[in-house]
């Protein structure tokens, strides 16, 4: 057997572990499990059951925040997640992707931030390299392209922006975590 198809093998065995991470009972058994294969999160943090996270040392997550139900977490090539962070029900968070003008396809990404006080709302998705700043809100349903400025509100595809946000926010989102969901 190939050194390569020991690393699909080992993968895969990682990706099933995540997937059946995901399904257990009570946020803190959730993310006991994943800090044991080097994830960084907050014990304050909430991650709601279904979740697919790739590459899960590659991946911090600050306290107090709160991910949804179905989430898919991509930290292939690294995910910072601020404190106080809502990424609702269904969000997609990619730092890797191909290149479709590539003549092989090629992978190319690069590592995706979400600052504090950001509130990604459901089915928004988020491609590789882009930074959300402090307070921005993304409306449920937007492709952010590019880099969305603090306390700004975007929507639509590609997401641009449609308001802005108060910027006195100060809440902790660790308090609305259900301990079993």
């Amino acid at each position: 057997m190939s050194s390569k198809s020991i690393d699909k093998f080992k993968g895969s065995c990682l990706f099933m572990a995540c997937g059946i991470i995901s399904w257990l009972p009570f946020h803190t058994l959730r993310i006991f499990l994943l800090r044991s294969l080097k994830a960084k999160i907050s014990y304050k943090a909430g991650i709601y059951r279904g979740f697919e996270i790739r590459s899960p040392w590659k991946l911090k997550i600050g306290q107090g925040t709160i991910i949804g139900h179905n989430a898919l977490l991509d930290a292939r090539m690294g995910l910072i997640i601020g404190n106080n962070v809502n990424i609702s029900n269904e969000v997609m968070i990619w730092s890797l992707h191909h290149d479709y003008n590539a003549t092989d396809f090629a992978q190319v990404g690069q590592a995706v931030v979400i600052e504090d006080y950001v509130w990604l709302c459901s089915r928004s998705v988020i491609l590789p390299g882009v930074t959300i700043g402090k307070g921005a809100v993304v409306a449920a349903g937007a492709v952010v392209t590019r880099n969305v400025l603090p306390y700004t509100v975007v929507g639509g595809v590609p997401a641009k922006q449609i308001a802005s946000r108060n910027k006195n926010l100060n809440y902790d989102l660790s308090d609305a975590v259900l301990p079993i969901i």
